[in-house]
């Protein structure tokens, strides 16, 4: 059994993001604009989930318990009468002695030389914390188990940035190497990814960074 869709959703911007902080698993808030864009996912992506559910299909909705991801969740919640599942292991790569520092910060503290080797794609321990894998072998297992619970229609997986651009090379079968491959995931976009096609057990990219002004992918 497996779903027919994976849609991984990046929650809505916090004053850490703003900010160009590592927030880690510190457990950060939303601020206005991530509030406003996380109603303008959820007023888009409820459309194409209602109609799932019209049609009989089953719809799961899985969430990071970390505060941001749970909030953005919450507004799908409330569009669609979905009740998300909170799973710890889709929190953000820990970022170790990093998390509540800026680039800047993280170099005039000494470790200049573990940034220049983490942003040259090397797969290092985040702040002294975890390792972009590590996040990603959580995170994928954790979407894999969820969308395997059910047979067709839809999981949506809300949660954040670096362990959902990780969850998607692993579930496309990229080693850790190939991390800068794909971009960031921005605010409130999305990867649409199709686990019934696959190759070598690697899923099917459909859409990724898609965001509310385009297609949903669906």
């Amino acid at each position: 059994m497996t779903v027919s869709r994976v849609l991984l959703l990046r929650h809505g911007r916090t004053e850490h993001n703003a900010d160009g902080r590592w927030q880690g698993q510190l457990d950060t808030h939303l601020d206005d604009v991530g509030l406003a864009q996380a109603e303008r996912v959820a007023e888009v992506l409820a459309a194409p989930v209602e109609r799932r559910l019209a049609a009989g299909e089953r719809v799961r909705l899985v969430s990071s318990d970390l505060s941001r991801a749970r909030c953005t969740a919450a507004l799908l919640e409330r569009r669609t009468g979905l009740t998300a599942i909170e799973d710890a292991r889709l929190r953000e790569i820990h970022g170790g002695a990093w998390q509540n520092l800026t680039p800047a910060e993280v170099a005039a503290a000494g470790m200049a030389e573990e940034l220049e080797r983490w942003r040259g794609g090397e797969d290092v321990p985040v702040g002294g914390g975890e390792r972009r894998s590590e996040a990603a072998r959580r995170g994928a297992k954790a979407v894999a188990e969820h969308a395997a619970a059910q047979d067709g229609g839809l999981l949506v997986v809300v949660a954040h940035g670096g362990v959902l651009r990780g969850v998607t090379l692993c579930l496309l079968g990229l080693p850790p190497g190939e991390w800068e491959l794909l971009g960031g995931l921005g605010n409130c976009h999305w990867v649409v990814l199709d686990p019934r096609v696959q190759t070598a057990d690697r899923w099917r990219l459909v859409t990724y960074n898609a965001g509310p002004d385009g297609a949903a992918g669906l």
